[in-house]
């Protein structure tokens, strides 16, 4: 039997498949799952971060504005405005929040108790209170920790290495950090470790920056120490300009701050750990629990040495040291 449509009734039906169609896409695009990333820097510093947190959620199947979007949202190195962000996210109802940096852990944290969170730091989450066990981490939060703090007694040995005969040193510390007095308490115990003396420099903003390296000369400090900070890292050019600028020599904590100049850095490797916690990610949005998930620990450090650094300020580095570099930048 032969059913004739006639022309009406055939616009009709096209017409009411057309006006599904949008209807089918909005579907599909609420569908997609969305990841709330909170950051302490800004996009401009932090763009390294998200290209490696991208490529680990690529390895995981998820790309970005295909099967997954991201919301960001920006502290630009001001700690006060975590507090409302990360509530904004929360409120945007993500699938998971990526923090990168403890603080912003924290606060994230702070915000929900039920929003799977993955972290990127440079602290031992245990010590600091994110989480009950490195195993096991419970609760609603997993990450990946370089433990950056619990290296500072390595890399004022590095110094003590560069300048055999230097008994004092600096450490800046940014005060606005909820881990800044732990960051002190670390460098002071460092310090005695070396059996050196240690001043301690604060700073928080640009100005306080200039400040503290003015200090640093009128102190007589021999060599400077700068803290894993997410504020420090943003302004990487400024302080490794300033300590050319001053003549100190001084160590980082990430490559990073070798590659805009400084002398010297040792610490974990940036881009591995940022590309673990897109991973981590990726993995909670196929339906795993951070829970379950341990706290990866880091399993690559990197010296990386600027020489050309070291001769703009006329120091000789031992060769020694040259060796043992993973990198030397001429």
């Amino acid at each position: 039997m032969t059913v004739t449509i006639g022309r009406r009734e055939l616009l009709a039906a096209l017409g009411g498949a057309a006006a599904a169609w949008p209807l089918a896409a909005r579907a599909q695009q609420a569908a997609m799952p969305v990841i709330g990333y909170l950051d302490g820097g800004s996009l401009g510093t932090s763009a390294h971060v998200v290209a490696a947190i991208r490529k680990g959620l690529n390895e995981t199947g998820y790309v970005e504005g295909t099967n997954v979007a991201i919301e960001y949202r920006w502290a630009e190195g001001n700690y006060d405005r975590l507090p409302v962000l990360a509530p904004d996210l929360v409120r945007r109802q993500v699938a998971v929040i990526i923090a990168m940096g403890t603080p912003v852990a924290f606060a994230a944290k702070t915000a929900t108790s039920t929003i799977p969170i993955v972290f990127g730091g440079g602290i031992d989450p245990v010590q600091a209170g994110l989480v009950t066990s490195l195993r096991r981490p419970g609760g609603n939060i997993t990450g990946v920790t370089s433990m950056n703090a619990e290296i500072e007694t390595k890399r004022l040995g590095l110094l003590r290495e560069l300048l055999p005969r230097a008994t004092r040193f600096a450490v800046l510390v940014n005060p606005n950090s909820p881990l800044a007095e732990s960051d002190i308490k670390n460098a002071q115990a460092s310090a005695k470790a070396i059996g050196g003396q240690i001043e301690i420099l604060t700073a928080s903003t640009n100005r306080e920056i200039d400040a503290a390296f003015a200090s640093l000369v009128q102190k007589r400090a021999e060599a400077l120490l700068i803290g894993p900070d997410v504020f420090f890292t943003n302004r990487r050019v400024q302080l490794a300009t300033l300590a050319v600028r001053h003549g100190v020599p001084a160590i980082f904590s990430f490559r990073e701050f070798a590659e805009a100049g400084g002398l010297m850095s040792y610490g974990t490797s940036n881009a591995d750990r940022d590309r673990q916690v897109g991973v981590y990610a990726g993995r909670i949005l196929k339906g795993e629990k951070p829970a379950d998930l341990p706290i990866l620990q880091p399993t690559k450090f990197e010296f990386v040495i600027n020489l050309q650094t070291a001769r703009t300020i006329g120091l000789e580095v031992p060769q020694t040291l040259l060796a043992r570099a993973d990198e030397v930048i001429e």
